[in-house]
This record gives structure tokens, sequence and C-alpha cells, in this order.
């Protein structure tokens, strides 16, 4: 059975750049390769006919062979199963297998454009803010894509042109005897393109550096430590490249009253010491206003009361931690002379009455007694 024309198979013309047959080879070895056709065997076919094709016009001695004499000038050129062959067919194959797999299977060029790298942010909220959610308005220094050459690099009016050095490819292939080695093209260092009138703005990288302003929704009850990922704007890419993305990073500021732990809120209540004796009521506060909290006699210092989700309401939860109250004995201060009476008079009262007022006190000393003995 006759051969199609290479052209033809490839769906190319007979003046088409090395460019063109490339991305046309891509295209088709995609569609019918036989990983993505199991059940084909029709697919096979075509992707051996398209890789014999490419094989030949990939290479420009066998492509000239070919344009002029036709099938019999290249008749012992292509392999009928193998990967070898033309100088261009390892790249373009190894340019499938990145597709396919998110990676390169090695020796092929690589694209100009480059992902932009991803950028941090550190966001100092107040403990309200974190609480309520708010969106703020914040100014990042970063590359942002060129606006006047649209992130090619290249001059208004003119595009990046194929390397002539290596017809696009990225690699240059050298024959030393029965070996062949294969290396990055000096001049287009792997791009493929060069840029020969370069972007005045730009200086043909495709970006340029500014100060980018964002606004940021920051959700109700987010703590200290978490992230907000912003995609997409983080530094522009190389040369028309996506763009990386930024991570504000949340740290909130100390609180003149409270303290978070997880979901949970912390604070300390000075008390008076006669309140802690007789019992009494307090008010304290919460994150939506004061409230009474009730105190019962013989309360010791240090003992925390708790609220039930008087705390922190999470995000995306739907019920909200709790506030716990320490209440700390406050010592009065400059006392009167009459005051000084009266606590003098309640010293000697208590101590009439024995260690049934001082619980912990006797059995510190109870302690101390066994420790001292032994």
């Amino acid at each position: 059975m006759s051969k199609r024309d290479y052209y033809e198979v490839l769906g190319v013309t007979k003046t088409a750049t090395d460019i063109e047959i490339k991305k046309s080879f891509r295209k088709l070895a995609m569609k019918y390769h036989p990983d993505r056709n199991l059940n084909d065997a029709s697919a096979e076919v075509k992707f051996k006919e398209v890789k014999e094709a490419y094989e030949i016009l990939s290479d420009s001695t066998k492509r000239r062979a070919y344009d002029q004499f036709g099938h019999a000038g290249v008749s012992g050129g292509p392999g009928s199963g193998g990967f070898g062959g033309g100088a261009g067919f390892g790249d373009a194959f190894s340019d499938i297998f990145s597709d396919f797999f998110g990676g390169r299977a090695g020796g092929g060029g690589q694209s100009r454009a480059e992902r932009g790298a991803d950028l941090r942010y550190n966001l100092e909220l107040t403990l309200e803010e974190a609480v309520e959610g708010t969106e703020l308005e914040i100014e990042v220094p970063t590359w942002v894509q060129c606006k006047k050459c649209e992130g090619s690099g290249a001059k208004k009016g003119t595009k990046p042109e194929a390397c002539q050095m290596c017809h696009g490819a990225g690699q240059i292939h050298m024959q030393q005897g029965f070996f062949a080695i294969q290396q990055t093209c000096p001049q287009c260092h792997g791009a493929g393109e060069v840029i020969k009138d370069p972007c005045p703005d730009c200086h043909g990288q495709g970006r340029v550096r500014e100060k980018k302003k964002l606004s940021v929704k920051i959700p109700a009850g987010i703590d200290n430590g978490d992230r907000i990922r912003l995609s997409g704007e983080g530094e522009a890419g190389f040369h028309g490249g996506s763009a990386g993305d930024l991570y504000v990073q949340i740290k909130i500021k100390p609180h003149p009253v409270f303290t978070r732990e997880e979901n949970n809120l912390l604070c300390e209540v000075p008390v008076c010491v006669t309140t802690l004796m007789n019992g009494g009521e307090l008010d304290v506060p919460t994150l939506n206003g004061k409230v009474k909290l009730t105190v019962p006699a013989g309360t010791q210092s240090g003992k925390s009361f708790r609220l039930r989700e008087k705390g922190i309401k999470a995000v995306r939860q739907s019920v909200a931690g709790d506030l716990f109250c320490k209440v700390q004995v406050e010592i009065p201060v400059k006392l009167t002379d009459e005051q000084q009476a009266l606590v003098e008079q309640l010293r000697e009262s208590l101590e009439k009455g024995g260690d049934s007022h001082s619980p912990k006190k006797q059995s510190w000393y109870d302690k101390v007694k066994s420790f001292l003995k032994n």
C-alpha cells in the first residue's frame, strides 16, 4: 500500500516552518497516542504514521531528500517501530511525555514562559478583626506583567523569532563517530526563540516591578498562623508565564484583656479579698459586652470560672468556644490607721478560731512537718 504524503499526514504545507511542523506533530501525537486510545487499533496505526512523518520532516537533511525524491529518497530513513530518527523528534516526543505526566522525558527544548514566584505577606490583625472578620486593603511590592508588550518581552509590533541555531528546538545535536551528543542551544538557552528587539519598558523580561494594591477578605474566626491564598496574585511570570500565588500570613496582635487559646478566651479579673471571703457579683468583659459573674463565699484566688460559648466561633464552625475568667485576689494597699486596726482585729479573731478558717494552710504545714521529720 502506498504511503501518504508526509505533509498531508501532519496537516501542514511544504513551506511550513520547523515550529509549525513540531506544533502539528504534538497535537496529532497527543490525539492518537495508544495510551489515550486503549481499545482503538486504528489510532495506533495513525500514531505510527504521524511519528514517521515527523521523523523525516524534523530532520533538515531527510526533509530535503524527501522534497526532491519523495518516499524513495528516504526509503531507508525512518524506523518502523522505534523512537529514534530526526534531530527534532526526541525533543517533540519528550514534550508529549510532559503533557501526559507533568514532566519532561529528557532532552527536549524548554518553553520560554516561566511561572512567577509565590509571595508571602505578613498581615497583623487585632483580636476583634480576627473574631468578627473584615476586609482590608494591602499593598504588595511585586513583579507584574508588562503592559506595553503584554508579557512577550518583545517590542510592540514585533514578536520573538525562532532561534536560527536550533531552528526552534531549544537543543542542538552533534555527531561524533558513533555517538550523537545533544545539548542546550547556547544562543537561545533552550527557549527555542530569541528576542531581537526587546521591549524598552521591561528589557525583554515581559514583566516590571510595581506596588500592587489588593483587597483581602478576612473570614470571621481566623486564627494566628492561618494563611489566606490569593491565586494568581504573586509575581508575574517571565515571558508571559502564569503568575504565582500570594499567601497572606495572619498574625494576631496581643490584646489588653484577653488571651486566645484555639477557640477559647482567657482573662484575669482582680478581686478584693473581701469579695472572695464573703462572695458577691463581678462585672466581667466578653467580646459582646459585660456579663455578671457570681463568686461564691470562700472562693480561693486563682480559681477559674467558665462562661460557655462566650469565646470565639472559629472558621467553618457553628459553635463558639468558652470564656475562662480567673479571679486573682488583690491585697489592699495604703491603708489608713483605722483600716489597719480593723485588719488586726480580723487577724486576731481568725487565729482564735484555729485552723478551721485556713484548710490549705494547715494541710501545707502538715506536709512540711512530714518532710522535715523524714
